[in-house]
């Protein structure tokens, strides 16, 4: 099929364009659209047909469940059986928002959007494009990231066709995204809360509003039954290149990018993700200026840019510093942590290239 572009204003999209691809979601088709987070790939949430689109255009597992996208609290009544005590302050607090909160499920829900288990995880995006177009959809609308699966988030539109290009009907294009990773997704069904993955809203935050927050530390043994979040397989966000992992100094950094080169690596073919400073240009690594070190949400917002930049610039391994797991350096580790899960690293002594 051939994908269709609607370049929109972020602030006041145009309400032709909002209409049309509203039109494709009611028909059952799908429609890439700007979160505040990242791009997601969505479609009509109640349509069982629809949703397994997004999963065929993906090739995303049927055990990885998807996060259900609303406009106003009221849709709540369609989607969800009973509401925990704490989600009016949470929402208050956080919606719209990049905030998941995992509830139980009205038997509306298409169990393909739930990996099958009784629980849907809801959110409330923060974006003028993104609510435009549940609106004028008239529908909640399943999304997860517009990629394929396993690959980094997107947070532009050119990340998006990259990887899916003829696999959708359209995108709507309002330039790139503010946050740069995921929601947070905590499940309310747990005491306490657990946070099943971390994203733009830190633990932190939730702490304040629900007392003690536990993290999830990894994913069910029997992933097939199905995850309770998106974003929980062991390895995921990862680019075509591995990604090796330093503790977060400069120090630290350097040592791995020379073990990397007594492997027989050229400069050239290593890619950093290069907190300012750190690095000055002159050694001749590809480097990608990823923001002032303790920035995080800076960092956070170009963590993906940085991965699909440097995987273009056809490096052989991409070397990474790991933020400490504070505020949304927990979310920017999380995804790191992942991509570089279960890499192997071929030695390249010989290799020019």
């Amino acid at each position: 099929m051939e994908t269709k572009v609607w370049r929109v204003d972020p602030k006041s999209p145009d309400p032709e364009a909002i209409a049309e691809a509203a039109e494709i979601i009611r028909k059952g088709g799908l429609v890439a659209f700007p979160t505040e987070t990242v791009y997601g790939l969505g479609a009509n949430a109640l349509d069982e047909m629809a949703v397994r689109k997004i999963f065929a255009a993906k090739d995303r597992p049927a055990w990885d469940p998807l996060i259900v996208h609303i406009c106003n609290l009221a849709m709540l009544e369609q989607l969800v059986e009973d509401v925990p005590e704490k989600f009016a302050e949470l929402a208050n607090r956080f919606m719209p928002g990049p905030l998941t909160v995992v509830m139980r499920k009205k038997a509306i829900v298409p169990d393909v959007v739930t990996a099958g288990l009784p629980t849907v995880a809801v959110r409330m995006p923060n974006h003028t494009v993104a609510l435009a177009l549940i609106e004028a959809a008239g529908v909640p609308i399943a999304a997860p990231s517009a990629n394929r699966f396993g690959r980094p988030s997107p947070t532009t539109a050119e990340h998006v066709l990259h990887d899916l290009a003829g696999r959708i009907d359209g995108i709507l294009d309002a330039g790139p995204t503010q946050v740069g990773v995921e929601s947070t997704v905590i499940d309310l069904t747990k005491t306490p809360p657990v946070i099943l993955r971390p994203g733009g809203v830190s633990k932190e935050r939730l702490e304040e509003v629900l007392g003690e927050v536990v993290v999830a530390s990894k994913p069910p043994s029997d992933i097939e039954s199905g995850l309770p979040s998106p974003g929980m397989m062991p390895r995921h966000y990862a680019p075509s290149v591995p990604v090796i992992l330093a503790n977060g100094n400069p120090s630290e950094l350097l040592r791995v990018i020379e073990q990397l080169r007594s492997q027989g690596y050229e400069p050239s073919q290593i890619g950093v993700l290069m907190p300012e400073g750190w690095l000055t240009g002159e050694e001749g690594f590809v480097l990608f200026r990823w923001g002032k070190w303790g920035d995080w949400g800076e960092m956070a917002r170009r963590l993906f840019e940085g991965l699909r930049w440097l995987e273009r610039r056809e490096v052989s391994v991409i070397v990474a510093p790991l933020p400490p797991p504070v505020g949304l350096g927990l979310a920017i580790r999380d995804r790191l942590t992942k991509a570089a899960s279960a890499n192997h690293v071929p030695n390249c002594q010989g290799n020019s290239r």
